[in-house]
């Protein structure tokens, strides 16, 4: 039961990846620009698949979640720089409980990703990511 809810994390997540990316072209932020539409979208250590493996097995249900039976979707924006690390992981969108501390932990902690091109260009890139939690 709990890879299974932890599968249809992945599976929301992977859907999520193809359709969440915004269309302004590019935003400031400390020196680097970050585009929100590229050619190119970064991809996680290990392609989707390894993504996928790595949330399964990393992403914890909070115990004050279950405790309390919260669930829900929790939208997590970051930036893959051009060297492919992730930075500033912020909540679009929480629901509380732990859950949102415990999107975040999983983002930060993906490791280090191909970055994303435009133009044929290395860039930084923002990505956004949900998490769905369900019991």
């Amino acid at each position: 039961m709990k890879n299974l809810s932890k599968i249809g994390i992945a599976f929301i997540m992977l859907f999520a990846f193809s359709i969440s990316f915004g269309s302004s072209d590019a935003l400031a932020q400390t020196q680097e620009e970050v585009f929100e539409n590229v050619d190119e979208m970064p991809v996680p250590p290990g392609g989707m698949e390894g993504f996928t493996k790595y949330l399964i097995e990393n992403l914890k249900y909070p115990k004050a979640a279950k405790d309390n039976k919260v669930e829900g979707m929790v939208m997590v924006t970051f930036v893959v720089k051009s060297d492919g690390s992730v930075s500033t992981p912020e909540i679009l969108r929480g629901i509380g409980e732990g859950c949102d501390e415990e999107a975040l932990r999983v983002v930060a902690n993906s490791g280090i990703w191909i970055p994303g091109k435009k133009d044929g260009k290395i860039v930084a890139t923002r990505m956004i990511l949900p998490v769905q939690f369900k019991m």
